[in-house]
């Protein structure tokens, strides 16, 4: 045996894909700045697969994507900065940054088995201080949950959090949302007048973030959030895998499994939404997405700025759009645009954006 095969380095084996979608931050589909959030549930806002849990309180923040100047391996964060303190916390008030996940893509942690695989959550941190939040690990399918204590500084931080596999309650082998992950950042007493979830139990709000700071305690308050990676197995900050990286465009792809935004892409011309379209009657023409890859479940649709019917020749103004729901699947949008008249029933037509007019549809099957 050469010196070079007895001394070669291994590193743990790792699976296909990582786990965590977007965990480089580095796709932000519906926006990269998002202001005066924080008076109720948010949702997804800027980067891709990073959900804003919050129920109201007089505080507010910013989202944004923003570049990473001073971390070697990354060139974008998941930013929140306070714009509104909230030194008067009332009961209900709540603010986590959810990372959510498939209970089919969970099965390797053999949750309710005997042999349950511990799991390691692991992420870059910067804030502006040094505050203590929760780290929340919440068992959707049976109700179940445990948490730890993290401490934010004022520079690049890896915190590495790794909690013991729970021996209750399997994971559903389904598309639907089994583990939900939480950034904990501001909370009332629902949520912490009881005792550290440290150890598995059933979910209790009193027990998910007892001991933590706020967010909202000044408007210098601010955190940086990259690198985000979820591993099956007992690992601290020596020994948890290398983040595992993909190309842009695979990333985005796995993106659109949950989220899919067609237009406002800004690159000119009357973009047009959808393959060419039907009219039926006078006013309204149906039309469809293709969807590639797949979305995790039939979407729903919301969208903004101006569209156009179009034959080639004359446009109608769309005076409303929604999703067609007799043709709309996981791989197909139904789309359907109504105008106020001018339609031939039968003839081909065109959905399509104003004159570049930013208009976006966004195609939703999120968790």
């Amino acid at each position: 045996m050469t010196n070079a095969v007895k001394n070669r380095v291994t590193t743990p084996e790792r699976k296909a894909t990582p786990l965590v979608i977007n965990g480089d931050m580095n796709i932000a589909q519906r926006g990269t700045t998002v202001t005066g959030l924080g008076d109720g549930d948010e949702g997804y806002v800027t980067v891709d697969r990073f959900r804003h849990t919050a129920a109201a309180s007089s505080g507010r923040f910013t989202s944004k994507q923003t570049a990473v100047d001073d971390l070697d391996g990354f060139q974008n964060c998941l930013e929140l900065d306070c714009t509104t303190a909230d030194t008067s916390i009332a009961a209900t008030e709540l603010l986590q940054i959810d990372c959510r996940l498939e209970g089919q893509d969970m099965q390797h942690f053999k949750k309710g088995e005997t042999n349950a695989e511990y799991i390691t959550v692991a992420f870059y941190a910067k804030a502006d201080a040094a505050v203590a939040y929760a780290c929340e690990l919440h068992d959707i399918d049976n109700s179940r949950h445990i948490s730890k204590l993290f401490t934010t500084g004022t520079d690049w931080t890896h915190h590495v959090l790794s909690f013991p596999g729970d021996t209750t309650g399997n994971f559903g082998d389904d598309a639907n949302e089994s583990l939900r992950i939480s950034l904990i950042l501001h909370a009332g007493s629902n949520f912490t007048e009881g005792t550290l979830a440290s150890s598995w139990a059933s979910y209790n709000d009193a027990n998910s973030a007892p001991g933590i700071g706020s967010f909202y305690a000044s408007t210098d308050r601010s955190l940086k959030i990259t690198g985000f990676q979820v591993e099956a197995g007992d690992y601290n900050a020596t020994t948890i895998p290398p983040f595992q990286y993909e190309s842009n465009g695979v990333n985005l792809d796995r993106c659109r499994r949950y989220s899919f935004v067609v237009g406002g892409t800004g690159d000119g011309g009357a973009q047009c939404v959808g393959d060419y379209g039907v009219a039926i009657g006078s006013t309204v023409c149906e039309t469809y997405v293709p969807l590639q890859p797949q979305m995790r479940a039939a979407p729903s649709m919301t969208n903004s700025g101006s569209l156009n019917v179009s034959n080639g020749s004359t446009a109608q103004a769309a005076t409303a759009i929604a999703i067609n729901s007799t043709v709309n699947s996981r791989q197909f949008a139904g789309v359907r645009a109504t105008v106020a008249s001018g339609l031939s029933a039968g003839t081909i037509n065109r959905i399509e954006d104003v004159s570049s007019g930013g208009a976006v549809l966004l195609l939703d099957a999120e968790i």
